[in-house]
């Protein structure tokens, strides 16, 4: 890749989830994706600044977190200077978080090429991935298109968003990019298993390409009121003005995703379709799929577990509590900070129930 593309490609990480389908490890404040969740050495975000460090140059990072993480983005990526960190003082879902960064970016290179990614996905084939995001930039710098990277379903996932495709496109030697038919955020187990049966639906990734024109020109056509607010702010990005303009702007923003906002509404959407070892780390069963099992079927983190007759369960206690398991199938075991959870697998859509009831019974320290 010549070298003034690649001074013109930006990577966006999108890192301001509380994390509170992964309580109780993961806690208000210190969420997931500055965890080493899967015992690597490295956290979440760190190996997605690692992954995307090798073709994107670093000053051309921009991650966007809540403004109560901006310290631990810093202290996680010591690469990256306070400039390159853009607090958002409200949560407001995908849409505004990626209008800001685009924005931002746009006064500082209107002709850039951006890659959105979330910070705590799992990626297992590295080179293949870093593969496809390079064919993806060169798709999104020769076409005005918003691109997604798909992957092919192995279960009827409710937790995901769907990507119909309608038509291969000829660019250049791909034979894995495809005109998207239907874009869905989210549907139902009855509706998401008929997806999977026809062959023509693909996982979203949530990992996006574009150029930085091509996302603007989304914005301005299908969440204008979005785009509006923070086009406002292009004289004051980069100056002491910007975080009032941003806390005020937030304020005043509708919260909605990108997926749900712009990417079922338009025409221009493609996806990349590829196996690179992916999985979203959004719940305690992804990261069950993610990991080695034993012989019974059970992922196990902590050095003092005795498990008997137990199977099909996921274990994570910390290194100074013994724990025993006898009996269970199919069962989360998390123990963090004091807080021990247990509960089947199949129900774990009730967590965030019960993080509500802790912080109602219990007080903000346990979540």
């Amino acid at each position: 890749m010549k070298e003034n593309q690649t001074n013109n490609n930006f990577c966006i990480i999108m890192a301001g989830g509380i994390g509170s389908r992964f309580w109780p490890l993961s806690r208000i404040a210190k969420p997931k994706q500055f965890l080493d969740i899967l015992g690597l050495g490295r956290t979440l975000i760190q190996q997605a600044y690692d992954r995307f460090s090798k073709i994107i140059p670093k000053e051309n990072f921009i991650v966007v977190t809540s403004v109560n993480y901006k310290h631990l983005v810093l202290e996680q990526l010591p690469e990256l200077n306070e400039k390159q960190v853009l607090c958002e003082p409200l949560r407001r879902n995908t849409a505004p978080c990626v209008a800001y960064a685009a924005y931002k970016i746009k006064t500082k290179n209107p002709d850039a090429n951006l890659v959105v990614a979330p910070s705590d996905h799992v990626i297992l084939k590295e080179e293949e991935f870093i593969a496809q995001i390079k064919n993806g930039l060169a798709f999104a710098r020769e076409n005005n298109a918003l691109l997604t990277l798909g992957i092919k379903p192995c279960r009827a996932e409710t937790g995901y968003g769907y990507i119909q495709v309608k038509k291969q496109i000829e660019f250049k030697n791909l034979k894995n990019l495809y005109k998207v038919k239907t874009f869905t955020e989210k549907p139902n187990a009855e509706m998401a298993q008929i997806f999977v049966d026809t062959g023509e639906f693909f996982w979203n990734s949530g990992i996006f390409i574009w150029s930085l024109q091509s996302i603007i020109d989304a914005f301005d056509e299908h969440l204008q009121n979005v785009s509006s607010l923070f086009k406002k702010g292009l004289k004051l990005y980069y100056t002491r003005d910007e975080k009032h303009f941003i806390k005020k702007t937030y304020s005043e923003c509708q919260g909605i995703s990108i997926d749900y906002g712009i990417l079922e509404k338009a025409k221009n959407v493609y996806v990349l379709t590829a196996d690179f070892g992916w999985s979203d780390l959004g719940t305690w069963s992804s990261l069950y799929e993610s990991k080695e099992k034993d012989m019974e079927g059970n992922v196990i983190s902590g050095d003092n577990i005795l498990i008997y007759d137990s199977k099909n369960c996921i274990m994570d206690i910390s290194d100074e509590k013994v724990a025993i398991v006898h009996g269970l199938d199919g069962y989360i075991i998390a123990e963090s900070n004091d807080t021990l959870m247990i509960c089947k697998k199949e129900d774990e859509d009730q967590i965030k129930k019960f993080v509500t009831d802790v912080r109602i019974n219990k007080g903000d320290s346990l979540v």
